[in-house]
Parts: C-alpha cells; sequence; structure tokens
C-alpha cells in the first residue's frame, strides 16, 4: 500500500490543474444552494416578523363596522362567549390635502387616546412625539405616506371633516399592524395618495355628531375560541345599527394582501429555487461523471501501483466533495446577502417595526446534502466501471465507437454537408446521451431566466386591462352619502369633463348554500363606458336584467356557475335580501366581485334612483382645475387619479422587477456558462489527441476549432427553443400557484422577453465557448500525440 500522502497531492495537483472547472461547477452550485437558501429563509424570516409584530401589536382577531351604534352595545359584545378584549372607535374616509399637491388624496381620521396604551392595535411611534391629548389640530401618520410625501413631523395638512375643512398638524410618524399593507380598499398599494391620521378621540366624535357612540370595533379572542360563532354574534348585536358585518382578521384587508404576498413568496421560494438546485445537481453529476471519467489511464496507473478500490475511491470523492464544500460556502454567503437584500425589498413593501433576517439552518444542510449526492453519485459512477477492469486492460484506451454512415448520408443527403459537418453530427449521433443532457442542462437555464422575466410583461398587461380596458377613467371620485342621479350632469359640467358616469356601490354578502362572501355588489349603466365588466381574454360582459355577473374566483369560492341562485343581502340602508340568478362569470383579473344593472339595484335597496360613486374622463390640460374644484365640493369623500395611483404602482413594481430579473439572469448565465464551459473543457482534453492529429494533418486552427465548438453550437441552438418551451410552462405554473382572492397575474410573456432570455443564454454559452476555443489555439501537438500509444 502506498502512503496516502501520495494521492493526495495527486488531488491537490487535479484540483489545481482543473481550477477553472472546479470553480464554475461550484459557482452553480453555489447558485443553487443560495437561491434555495435565500427564498425559504425570507419566507421564514417575513413569517417570523409578522407573528411578532401582530402579537406585541396585539393585533386585533375580528374587525365591524356599523352606522352609528351607542356604546352601551359595547358591553353587549364583551360577554359574548370566547370574546378576551374590546375595542369600540370612530373611522372616517374623507379628503386630504397637502400643500403644494394639486391631486386631493385620501385620509382616514380614526379616534384615539392618547392618554392610555390601547387594549390591542397598538401604535408604534417612529418619528417625532405623540399628540397632546385634547387637542383638535394634532395627529399622528401612517409612516409610509410621510416617506412617501416627505413630510416631516411638524408639517401641516387640511382634511375635510363633515364638510369642514380642517388643518391638521403631523406631529410624528408610527406604524400599526392594521396598516402594514395601506391600501383603501384593499387593492394596490398607494402610500402616496392615502394616508391614516389617528386623531384625539373624542374631538374626532364631536366633529361627526358620534358622541356616546362608535362605527367601528375591534375584538380579541380568548386562545381556543372559534371566530365564526363570536361573528355571528356580533352581527346580531349590531345588526340593528347599519353593521356591515363583522369579518376575521384572515379577511382584514391589509392581512389578507399580507398573506397573500408571504404565500407567494412560500411558493416562488419552493418551486424556482427547488428547480434550481436540481438543475444545480444534475448538472454536477453529469459533469463529475465525464470529468473523471477522462482520468481511465490515471485510475488505471494507481492500481498497477498497487491502490485499491476503496483508497481510490475515496480519492474521487474527496474530488467531488471539495466542489460541493466550496459550493456550499458560497452558496451560504450568496444566500445570506440576497436573503437580506430579498427581506429588506419586503420591508419597504410591508412595514414591520423589527425585520430580523436569518438563514435558516436546515435550507443550507438540505442543499449541500443535495449536491453531495449528486457529486458522488457521479464520481462512484464513472469511476465504477474502471475500478471492475484489471489495470493491464485499464491501461488501454477504450475501444473505439463504432462508426455507421449518419442518417442524411443513408437518406442520401451526404452532399449537403461538408466534411467537417458531418463530423459534427457523427460524434453528436454516436453519443446521444451526451448531447441530450448538455442540451438539458442549457435548456433549464433558458427556463429558470424566463420564468423569472415574464413578471414585468404580466404587470404590464394588469395595467393595461384594468386601467384601460375595465377602468378608463380617468378621476374617480366617491361622495359621502348616496347622492341624486342627477348629480351626474352637474358633474359633466366640470372643467375639462368630457364624460361622467354614475355607479352605485353597496357592501353585501352573497350566500349559495353554506357558503357565503362578504364584497360589494356594484350597479353600472347599460350604456357605461367608464366601468366595464371585462375578462382576462378582453372580452365585454353586461349584466342581464334580472341577473347578476359574478367574477370566477368569487363564483368558485360560492360553488355556483351561471344559471344558479345566490342569496344577496345587502349591509347597507334597508339590508334587503332577495335571490339573484347569475346570469354570467367572468374571469377579471382583480378583486371578488359582483355587478347588476344600476336601475336593479336600486329598486333592491328601496332607495330610488340615486348614485354612490362616479367616473369622469377630463382631458390632461384642465385636470388640476377639476380636481381644484372636486376639493371644494364638500359630497366629495374621496377623489382618486388613477395617473398618480399608476405611476407609484409603476414605481414600486419596477425596483422589485429589475432587482429579481437581475438575479435570475446571473443564476441563469452560471448555469448556461457551467454546461458550456464544462462541456467544452471536457470534450477538449477527450478529443485532444483527434484535433492534434488533425492539426499536424494540415487543418488550420479554425478549422480544427469548428469540430469542437460546432457540436457546442448546435447544442446551445437545440437547446435555447426547448428551453423557451419549458419555460413557458413554469411560468404557466408559477401563475396557477400564486393565484389569489385580490389580484390574479395574468401569463403575458412577449416576444422581447423571449429574445432577452435566448439571448442572455445563447451569449453565456458563446463567451463560455471563446475561452475554449483559446485553449485549442494553445494546444501542443507534439506533448498531446505523446501521450496516447
Amino acid at each position: 500500500m502506498r502512503r496516502p500522502a501520495a494521492i493526495d497531492r495527486k488531488l491537490q495537483r487535479d484540483l489545481w490543474a482543473l481550477k477553472s472547472q472546479v470553480v464554475s461547477i461550484a459557482l452553480v452550485i453555489g447558485c443553487g444552494i443560495g437561491g434555495f437558501v435565500a427564498t425559504f429563509s425570507t419566507h421564514e424570516s417575513l413569517g417570523r416578523s409578522r407573528d411578532f409584530y401582530y402579537d406585541s401589536a396585539r393585533f386585533a382577531h375580528l374587525f365591524a363596522s356599523v352606522k352609528r351604534a351607542p356604546l352601551a352595545e359595547v358591553q353587549r359584545l364583551r360577554l359574548l362567549p370566547g370574546v378576551a378584549d374590546i375595542e369600540a372607535r370612530i373611522v372616517h374616509d374623507t379628503q386630504l390635502d397637502v400643500p403644494g399637491v394639486v391631486p386631493p388624496m385620501v385620509a382616514r381620521l380614526v379616534g384615539a387616546d392618547f392618554t392610555r396604551r390601547p387594549a390591542m392595535n397598538r401604535l408604534a411611534l417612529k418619528a417625532g412625539r405623540w399628540p397632546v391629548p385634547g387637542s383638535a389640530t394634532e395627529a399622528v401618520a401612517n409612516l409610509r405616506f410621510l416617506e412617501a410625501r416627505s413630510l416631516a413631523p411638524g408639517a401641516e395638512v387640511t382634511v375635510l371633516v363633515n364638510g369642514k375643512r380642517e388643518r391638521l398638524q403631523i406631529t410624528g410618524g408610527v406604524l400599526s399592524p392594521e396598516y402594514i399593507y395601506a391600501t383603501r380598499g384593499g387593492g394596490m398599494p398607494d402610500d402616496e395618495w392615502f394616508a391614516v391620521l389617528w386623531v384625539d378621540a373624542d374631538r374626532l366624535a364631536a366633529a361627526y355628531d358620534m358622541e356616546g357612540a362608535f362605527n367601528s370595533v375591534s375584538l380579541r379572542l380568548q386562545g381556543d375560541a372559534s371566530p365564526a360563532p363570536v361573528i355571528a354574534g356580533i352581527d346580531r348585536v349590531l345588526g340593528d345599527y347599519g353593521s356591515l358585518g363583522a369579518i376575521a382578521r384572515e379577511d382584514q384587508p391589509s392581512h389578507r394582501i399580507l398573506e397573500q404576498e408571504i404565500a407567494q413568496q412560500r411558493v416562488i421560494g419552493s418551486v424556482l429555487p427547488a428547480i434550481f438546485l436540481a438543475v444545480a445537481a444534475f448538472i454536477l453529476n453529469v459533469v463529475l461523471r465525464r470529468q473523471v471519467e477522462t482520468q481511465r489511464g490515471e485510475i488505471a496507473a494507481l492500481k498497477a501501483l498497487g491502490y485499491d478500490n476503496r483508497t481510490i475511491g475515496a480519492h474521487y470523492l474527496k474530488f467531488a466533495s471539495v466542489i460541493v464544500v466550496l459550493g456550499a460556502a458560497a452558496g451560504a454567503a450568496l444566500g445570506g446577502w440576497l436573503g437580506s437584500a430579498m427581506t429588506g425589498l419586503y420591508t419597504d413593501f410591508f412595514q414591520f417595526p423589527q425585520v430580523r433576517f436569518r438563514v435558516v439552518p436546515w435550507t443550507l444542510a438540505a442543499g449541500t446534502a443535495i449536491a453531495a449526492l449528486a457529486a458522488f453519485g457521479g464520481a462512484l459512477a464513472a469511476i465504477a466501471g474502471i475500478l471492475r477492469l484489471r489495470a493491464a486492460e485499464a491501461l488501454r484506451p477504450p475501444a473505439p465507437d463504432a462508426f455507421r454512415p449518419l442518417l442524411v448520408e443513408r437518406l442520401g443527403l451526404s452532399a449537403m454537408l461538408t466534411p467537417a459537418q458531418r463530423m459534427i453530427l457523427r460524434n453528436l449521433e454516436r453519443r446521444p446521451v451526451r448531447a441530450a443532457l448538455a442540451v438539458a442542462g442549457i435548456g433549464a437555464s433558458v427556463a429558470i431566466l424566463l420564468s423569472g422575466t415574464f413578471w414585468s410583461d404580466s404587470v404590464d398587461h394588469f395595467i393595461d386591462v384594468q386601467f384601460n380596458r375595465v377602468q378608463p377613467a380617468g378621476v374617480s371620485i366617491a361622495f359621502v352619502e348616496p347622492r341624486p342621479r342627477g348629480v351626474i350632469a352637474e358633474l359633466a359640467r366640470l372643467p375639462g369633463v368630457q364624460q361622467a358616469e354614475a355607479t352605485r356601490v353597496i357592501p353585501a354578502r352573497l350566500r349559495a348554500g353554506a357558503r357565503s362572501y362578504r364584497t360589494t355588489v356594484t350597479g353600472v349603466t347599460d350604456e357605461g363606458r367608464l366601468l366595464r365588466i371585462v375578462d382576462a381574454g378582453l372580452r365585454e360582459s353586461k349584466p342581464a336584467p334580472g341577473g347578476m355577473i359574478l367574477t370566477t374566483r368569487l363564483a368558485e369560492r360560492l360553488g355556483v356557475a351561471a344559471g344558479d341562485m345566490v342569496g344577496v343581502e345587502l349591509l347597507e340602508g334597508r339590508r334587503v335580501n332577495a335571490d339573484f340568478r347569475v346570469s354570467a362569470t367572468v374571469r377579471e383579473l382583480a378583486g371578488m366581485n359582483a355587478w347588476m344593472r344600476l336601475e336593479e339595484l336600486n329598486r333592491l335597496a328601496r332607495e330610488g334612483p340615486v348614485v354612490s360613486a362616479a367616473g369622469l374622463l377630463a382631458s390632461r390640460e384642465q385636470e388640476p382645475a377639476l380636481l381644484q374644484r372636486l376639493k371644494q365640493m364638500p359630497a366629495v369623500a374621496v377623489v382618486t387619479v388613477t395617473s398618480s395611483l399608476l405611476e407609484t404602482f409603476r414605481r414600486n413594481s419596477a425596483r422589485n422587477l429589475l432587482f429579481f430579473t437581475a438575479i435570475l439572469t446571473a443564476f441563469a448565465t452560471t448555469i448556461a456558462v457551467g454546461v458550456v464551459y464544462n462541456n467544452a473543457r471536457i470534450q477538449l482534453a477527450e478529443r485532444a489527441w483527434e484535433l492534434a492529429t488533425l492539426r499536424v494533418l494540415g487543418m488550420t486552427r479554425a478549422e480544427v476549432s469548428v469540430l469542437l465548438l460546432g457540436e457546442l453550437a448546435f447544442e446551445i441552438l437545440t437547446a435555447v427553443p426547448l428551453g423557451l418551451l419549458a419555460g413557458y410552462w413554469l411560468s404557466a405554473l408559477i401563475v396557477a400557484l400564486t393565484h389569489g382572492d385580490v389580484f390574479e397575474i395574468p401569463l403575458v410573456i412577449r416576444p422581447d422577453t423571449y429574445l432577452f432570455a435566448a439571448a442572455a443564454v445563447a451569449g453565456a454559452g458563446a463567451a463560455s465557448a471563446l475561452i475554449v476555443r483559446r485553449r485549442i489555439d494553445r494546444l501542443d501537438l507534439v506533448g498531446v500525440l505523446k501521450t496516447r500509444e
């Protein structure tokens, strides 16, 4: 037996001689492990941060809104079985005016008692100070709004309070568990246009004539209490006071959207990293197997020198282990950095007082174990056959492959090919499995890149459908109270208004058998063009007389289809109950919506021809004058400017999409380089004697390079279209798994996105092939030819 130190020195020499391949394979493994660690750890960190914040801020479990209820009813609610604590308050949405900003904004005024710590939904002061208790002119605002508007403590704003304009000084910025995702209606985030202002509760009650009353209540449950019976009890107590129906935390707008985002992160953090790690493991297995096969002669020499099979096997397992350790170290570092960056993006999107990113240990262990299994499997599979040979037999070169005419030659088409092309195709045809594995690796990198870059196309399509097709109105307004339909004519006479259209929106609970869902029913006019019902295929629908249209998601939630009956309970006014037939379902991209004809909704509500909202189409030149007039109308509670909302949304989404596109492009490029470069280096090692012989026979460097690089070019050209097809289906899988109640992201991939994915991977492959071309040019003909025979 030889001393182990000698074979260990061989290991060191092999690692140094193959350093570029070792590094490229380790980078592929590092990307696989890093993506796996980062996404799973980000998901875990977000979940822990959410749970910690909810517990420390005592986030409520149940919520209910009413028109007006006496404070005496709070005691009845407190006595409901399962209720641990309760807090009533006053909440009103109104217009907000910030100096220097033309479009009006939306402010949610929330009554707060600044003399004590609230029992639930506790605020965290992050900037400035608390308002002086009893002050009618001071308030704290949600921190995201202040940051978005570059407002500091001490800034003054104007709000419309019960028809009168009042000035408020913002004394501080706060975080609230109710508004981690600050949105008025449960839709897109609008930090620049939606503010939550906490003001003195007594002053707010006096301003709205709500002394001794409340219109919003939050409850926390005892540890083992079920929400459903408590919700039923709340609805019984508050039913006579214009209750909109109690909801559980899972239906609270901020929490629901937060949960959907974390769930999507869980999906993306499961599917993409799992695929990426599997691809990396596959590549590692294939490359190591081929790398070891090129050392057939060295393995035979070791056997001849007295090394047993176990020692030789351990030597190549050590070789594989070094690559795995390097990849795991790179993956740990990359996972920590990438996970921290991803968590930072989500922290900017959702505001938690404290976010601590921590690498989840099992993810690093699992990723390393998968890589190690792939590496050891590839190495052992390669040396197993060689170790079974006797030393003298293994020292002989492997038997030449049996050549036969190409398929194109058998078809009589050989004249169409040059000698070099026939040599390339013959080499590919005699090793189809090897070529297929190379194509699969490159195609996987294309698929991963496409599945990570299609999001911008889908978001652009979503915006186009929702704001150019569904809601083309440039300005949307909501009234404080329903108004006579004649108000539309008044709006049409405002500056720059080209078209005004009425709608009626009433909160309602829809029932079908044992299932129910709280949403809104929107009444639309037959001739309406500013609020259209358009599905994902851009087909428009109109409510049929006596019927109701539901979104596909809502219909699935209720378990109904076109032609079925649903019960409708209006949660406003006289709380009428009626049954309607579902005339159609539409696959709309946003919300869980229901529509009826405006006249029929008003008839159902028994309130006459009234409207609660309107859409305005106005000229851009006169839009500032229009907005100034709307600010002066006390009957208008909320004004939404579509262009401003979209600008904010695009700016936020563009930053996130750019980050993820850059990361996935780097990952996919690493895979492509790892596959192509290692393929080329291994083929060069396998065919060095053949290429050197051709050079001696008179072929030029360029002609010899074509034989090797032509195979790589064929593999890349074959892999790219297959990868694009696989990327489409991978994208479809991700879209299906991230399907939610709030938004449905459509699967839309533009031609330029396909082109980008193909060009990025092809470019990476071409660059790595050119590096190998330099090695071909520097081939030592005499030295190579001496290694044979």
